[in-house]
């Protein structure tokens, strides 16, 4: 059996900027076990795997070289991309995931995430969290993941983690028990207002070079600390990348949700290059 893959750089201007994502077009589901291999024998932090599901919509699914996990952003954008330009598919495009259904249109040269906001509370750091950053938190706040502020975006940038000690901390959710942690401050360099990276060796990825996940709980934070709804925000990873971010609804048109979101949705726009086809064989 023979199937085509394509690697895409998503959230990036140029090749090797970004997070990197193989993107699987499929007539009907492989068994997990292969597509569990599969992206483990790509290793990069998603491989996506689609199917067709109706006019404009397919079924959607995200492996770490891990585990199967319930939502990726980078590797929708990446999927969009491959869409429109290797099948010239125009959006906009819906995808049918384990997190419910998401939406990507295309505005430019941008591809538009339309992702639920994540609100976060306040708590008090795991135990570990200090040992494992390498840096002391001037805040601790819990969503799916544990959101630890930083003093500046200087201190994000030379953060030096110790990835077994991050993988061994407890989950910020209590529902769900892998732990990832998001490190984020101010931005200093009068372009991006947000700055952050995102760790998570809990499900094989020890560093994310750019999350869209994170953003749905930085956006709505964010937003609230400084006082509007769009924000220019850049994960401060070795390779790189900006998004381009709008929390759109929630409770009170006026107002910006900062905890609970109140059905509020992240818009998270980035650009794609495509860097790679390849046709892989499979036995059978």
């Amino acid at each position: 059996m023979a199937l085509h893959v394509f690697f895409v750089d998503a959230f990036a201007e140029r090749v090797f900027e970004g997070n990197p994502a193989a993107v699987v077009p499929l007539e009907t589901w492989l068994p997990d076990t292969a597509m569990q291999a599969m992206a483990a024998e790509h290793n990069l932090s998603e491989t996506a795997f689609l199917v067709p599901d109706g006019a404009g919509q397919w079924h959607l699914r995200w492996f770490t070289p891990a585990t199967e996990v319930e939502l990726c952003g980078h590797a929708t954008l990446a999927t969009a991309h491959v869409l429109a330009t290797e099948f010239g598919i125009a959006g906009p495009l819906r995808f049918r995931t384990l997190s419910g259904m998401l939406r990507v249109e295309q505005e430019g040269d941008l591809y538009m995430l339309d992702f639920p906001a994540r609100g976060a509370v306040r708590a008090e750091p795991p135990a570990g969290l200090s040992e494992a950053l390498g840096a002391t938190p001037r805040e601790v706040w819990r969503s799916r993941d544990w959101l630890c502020v930083l003093d500046t975006a200087e201190e994000v940038r030379r953060l030096r983690p110790d990835h077994g000690r991050i993988a061994a901390l407890a989950g910020g959710d209590a529902d769900a028990a892998p732990a990832r942690v998001i490190v984020t401050a101010p931005g200093d360099d009068g372009v991006h207002d947000v700055v952050s990276r995102f760790f998570a060796a809990s499900v094989g990825v020890p560093e994310d070079p750019v999350t869209g996940v994170a953003h749905t709980q930085l956006l709505p934070f964010w937003a609230a600390r400084l006082g509007r709804r769009k924000l220019v925000c850049r994960q401060a990873s070795r390779r790189g990348g900006t998004l381009w971010c709008e929390l759109r609804g929630g409770p009170d048109a006026d107002g910006i949700p900062a905890e609970d979101t109140g059905g509020a949705r992240a818009l998270m726009g980035g650009k794609a290059v495509l860097y790679g086809r390849m046709e892989l064989a499979l036995p059978g």
